[in-house]
Formats: C-alpha cells, structure tokens, sequence
C-alpha cells in the first residue's frame, strides 16, 4: 500500500471518529503541497464542512490532530486555510523505498491474457520517397505511446498500413521508366527508398516544365492566366500516362504489377533499414493494395443498403450532412478508390484479424476531419467499434529554416536526419571529453544512444498536439531539458554505484529504519514514487510528454542533490548506504521511463 492509500484510510477512519460519518475515498483530495508550504501531502478539507458544522481551519486541525495521534506515517502538519498539510515520517519514505527497490519493473503493469487489446496504427509510410522528418516525429510518438499503453496493463498490437498504391506511386514508376535507363538502388548505390524518391521529384519537375508550356501556348489563344493553367494540368500527357498507369495497376496489368512489386521492393529494403536504426517495430503490416479492394466492398454495400448515393459519373459518395459535414467522396468516377475506402477495408481486416478493444490511429492534425468522417461510416456501415475510434492527432514539425515539400525535393530525410545526429553528438561529446579512454568501438555506440536519444527525447518532450520546430543543435546540448543531460545523470550514477562495488560497498535488500532523512531525500523519494502515477496519467491522456519531463525533473532533482550531499565520502556507513540505494532508485526509474520512449541510456558517458 502506497503512502497516499495509506492516509486515505486513516482520513476515512478520521472522519468516522470525528463526525460520524462514512466517506467514499473518492471525496478524500490528497496532492502534493505546495514548494512554499511546508509538508509533504495536503489534504483539502472543504468537501468535510458539511459533517464537521465548522470552519475550515478548525476542521483542518481536528483532522491533524487525529492522524498525528492515529496515523505512524504523519509526522507533524500544518493547516493554511482549508487545507492541511501533513509531514511524512523519515520511516515512511524508507518503508516506500525498500518497497521501490524490491520492483524491477516499479511503475509498470504487466498485461494478462484478459487485458484489453489496444491496436496502435503509426508510421504509415508511401513507396514514393523515403521517411522524413515528419515520419520521425509519427513513428516516435506511435512507439512510445504503444509503450506506454503496454506499460499500463493492455496487450499492445503495433500496426502499420503502407500506402503502396495510388496515383502517386505510379508518378515515381512512370518517371523511372521513362528516366530511369535501369537505374537499380545496386547500380547507384543508393538506398532504394532514396532511389523512388528521386524519381518522384524527377516526375514533379518533368509535370512542371511540361504544365509551363502548355499554359504558355493556351495563354497565347487568348485564355486568362488562371484558364490556362488549369487546363494545362488537365491536359499534361505526363499526368494522363499516370493516370492510365493506374488503370492498368487496378485491372491487374501484368507489366505494370511487376514493375511496382520491382520498385516497392526496393523501398521496402530501404525503409527496413530506416526503422531498425530508429529502433521501430511492428507487430502486423498492412498494405493498401490488399485493403482498398475489401473497402470497395464494403462501400458498395453501403450503397445498396441506401447509406450512400452515386453521382452521374458513376462516382460514389456519403451525404455527411446529418451529422454536420458534407458530402465526401468514396470512390472516383473510374471506379479507383480514395484513401477513405482503404481505411474502411484495412479496419474491416483488422478487426477480423484481433479481437481490438481500442483502435488508435497515430495521424497529424491535418487528416483530423478525415477521422471524424472515418467513425461515421464505420458506424454507419455497422462496425460497433467505429464510434470508439481513437485519433491520436499530433501537430506538424519543422526545422527552424521551415517547411518541407516532398514534391520538390526539400524534405529532410529521416536517415540523413539521424546521421547527422550521430555525427553530431559524437564531436560534441569529444568537445566535453565524453570519449576518453573509450574504445572506438564504445566511443561509436556512445555516439549512437546520445545521437538518436537527443533527437527522439526532443521530439517526445512537446505535447504532441502542438506544431513543433526541431532544433538539432538545441536537441544535443548537455545541460537543459535534453535526452544527453538526462543520459549523463544516470551515466553518472551508474559511475558511483561502480565505485560502490569497487570499494565493496553492497546495496542491500532491505535498508533499516531508524534513519533520519533531508527535506530534500524525502522529496527525492517523493518523486521517484510518483513514476507510476505519471506512468498512469500518460496512459489516460495518451501523451508520452508527460514521462519525458518527469524524467527531466526527477534527474534535475538528482543533480541538485548530488551537488548539495556526499554520497560516497560520507562518514556515517548506514546514511551513505541509503544514498547508494536512493541513487540507484532514481537510475532505475530513469532508465524505465526513458525506455518507455524508446531511448537508450549508457552506463558510461
């Protein structure tokens, strides 16, 4: 029983004795007190006014005064107003850190067979260029927010769906064929996501040129800038070829499926090699090109049931306007179908998969009115778990020089982006003297965790629903709100627990009672105990910001302490024990929560 469930009890005991009266522990507020008041906990008393027919701070007193008298964890209290704050015994926090210490996994729940079935869907990548930045920030946070979901009791599926289909795709294999003179990613060198979205580019500069000279020509023949222009667009042989590409891909084309299974292949190769520097994993992967047909299905079910109508054109559509939205789009005049319909056969093939309790769909903010349009037809189309859907919206993430555009060929690509982190956490630890007597074996691995931990700690320490700017040279400082000041502290513990064992000093099982504590152990205590309740929290909010900067503040803490207290040269043999245990405790948490992010810590540094 923690402190908190401890005090709710005697508070409830409490109020029995002293009025009368049965409380549920729900009406029992207990938070943390404020750094200018004394104490520990504080109770608010206002909800008691009622049975005690008194006044706040005599009510808050009477309360004091049982607990102090009936309760061995409060030590002493004070009242301000309505609320009463109570001081915990040093015995106590000793008690909770024994209790912390005897956890490996404290703060984690381990899933059962009967524990809900929570699908994360993240990454969503196309195989018309490689991952990007944005793609970064979308895997970071699907990992971590599935870690954190495992780490509350769920069972945990992490899904991807790849986007292999589509007009886009066919720009990329039609650029290579007319471009490519049999360009492999062998041949070039090159990775072959990188290779596709050469050739995507190449497309979008040919389109373009070609857009340019028609409008040029029909501007000539007396049409307006803006006329020209669109029927430039319109009547481009470039993006006629594309369109009549993905005709034939959807009628099963031989040549042009073997093609893009070539060309896919090739991304596919690229992109795994991407994930596994990234340290992303996935449990299932979906593919649009075996999903959109069973949406297609599914929609036109819908239209024979009446839930949808069809256009002159032969297009089909939902009337959302019920529901107040328009009218959406579900499958194009030529019969091709539109990411709506892909996302309504991938959900029907999941739940036919796993038994999904929840569905989440890590997605930017820019697609959240596609999600509301998803729930609905979903429901409408009878799936009970449409409503249910959960979408974990993020906001978008530039760098400080701006946006990007895949289409121009200006995206900063996820590899580069992580090599350059690498590179750069490499000369920055040399700078410090970080490196020294390290292997270059060692000096590379270093370089790797504080590379990959700066960019990802960066991006997880925003609240994911707000635009963020990543700054590289910010992210990798080692002092600040960063990944390596966080990984320096606990390099730095496991250093004097090395020291510790050097000089044969062990960590017991249990520590004895009976010693006195700082204010600042006992808050230190606090903070690490409060690892399960954050754990919780970003479960309940789905946020893995809030584990980020409780990690940032618990190591602050640390760092503070450890400046202001002795450990190994302190003469009192049971105190610098304690100090070795409270050490390797804040360690430990430190290592789970940066775990739960998906970022490594090093023992040396």
């Amino acid at each position: 029983m923690n402190i908190e469930q401890k005090l709710v009890t005697s508070v409830i005991g409490g109020l029995k004795a002293l009025y009368g009266q049965d409380v549920p522990a729900a009406q029992v507020q207990l938070q943390k007190t404020k750094k200018e008041f004394e104490g520990h906990l504080t109770l608010v008393v206002f909800p008691f006014l009622r049975m005690s027919k008194k006044g706040p701070e005599q009510t808050a007193q009477e309360i004091g005064e049982y607990l102090q008298a009936n309760e061995p964890s409060v030590a002493a209290f004070n009242v301000i107003k309505g609320f009463l704050n109570l001081t915990i015994a040093s015995a106590t926090w000793v008690e909770l850190l024994n209790d912390i210490h005897a956890d490996e996994q404290y703060g984690v729940v381990t899933a059962t067979e009967n524990s809900p079935l929570v699908m994360i869907e993240y990454s969503s990548p196309n195989t018309n260029k490689p991952l990007h930045l944005g793609h970064v920030r979308n895997n970071l946070l699907g990992c971590a927010l599935a870690n954190i979901m495992a780490a509350n009791g769920n069972r945990v599926v992490k899904t991807n769906i790849v986007n292999d289909r589509g007009i886009h795709i066919c720009k990329s294999m039609l650029a290579w064929q007319k471009y490519g003179n049999g360009e492999t990613p062998e041949s070039s060198g090159k990775k072959g996501d990188h290779l596709i979205g050469d050739y995507y580019v190449a497309f979008d500069k040919h389109y373009k040129a070609e857009v340019k000279e028609l409008a040029a020509k029909y501007q000539s023949q007396g049409m307006t800038e803006e006329e020209a222009k669109t029927k430039a667009e319109a009547e481009s042989p470039l993006m006629k070829e594309a369109r009549e590409m993905l005709v034939k891909w959807e009628a099963g084309d031989p040549e042009v499926r073997a093609l893009w299974k070539q060309m896919n292949d090739w991304v596919y190769a690229g992109f795994d090699e991407t994930y596994r520097m990234m340290g992303v994993t996935f449990d299932k992967i979906y593919y649009e090109s075996n999903t959109y047909l069973e949406g297609k299905e599914k929609v036109m079910e819908g239209l024979e049931k009446g839930f949808f109508y069809k256009k002159e054109d032969g297009s089909v559509w939902a009337d959302l306007t019920g529901e107040g939205l328009d009218h959406k789009l579900l499958l194009r005049a030529d019969g091709t179908s539109v990411y709506m319909t892909q996302d309504i056969g991938t959900a029907k093939l999941r739940f036919a998969d796993y038994p999904i309790d929840k569905m989440i769909y890590v997605v930017g903010n820019e697609q959240n009115y596609h999600f509301q349009v998803l729930s609905i037809l979903l429901d409408k189309l009878g799936f009970e778990w449409g409503k249910g859907l959960v979408h974990f919206s993020y906001g978008m993430v530039e760098l400080p020089e701006g946006k990007m555009k895949s289409r121009e060929g200006t995206v900063v690509d996820a590899d580069d982006l992580m090599a350059e982190m690498i590179s750069t956490a490499r000369e920055t630890s040399n700078e410090l003297g970080k490196l020294d007597g390290l292997t270059a074996a060692e000096a590379d691995n270093i370089a790797r965790i504080v590379g990959l931990g700066a960019l990802k700690y960066f991006i997880l320490k925003v609240d994911a629903r707000k635009n963020m700017t990543f700054n590289p040279k910010e992210s990798i400082d080692f002092n600040g709100n960063t990944g390596p000041f966080i990984q320096y502290t606990y390099a730095r513990i496991q250093s004097v627990l090395r020291k510790a064992a050097e000089a044969g000093i062990a960590i017991p099982a249990q520590l004895p009672a009976g010693i006195e504590l700082s204010e600042k152990e006992e808050g230190l205590i606090q903070q690490v105990a409060d690892f399960a309740a954050v754990v919780k929290q970003a479960g309940e909010d789905y946020s893995p910001s809030i584990i980020a900067n409780y990690a940032y503040d618990l190591v602050k803490e640390y760092n503070q302490f450890y400046h202001d207290f002795s450990i190994l040269r302190e003469e009192n043999e049971a105190v610098k024990v304690f100090r070795l245990t409270l050490s390797s405790e804040v360690a430990k948490v430190v290592r789970l929560a940066m775990g739960l992010l998906g970022i490594e810590v090093p023992d040396r540094m």
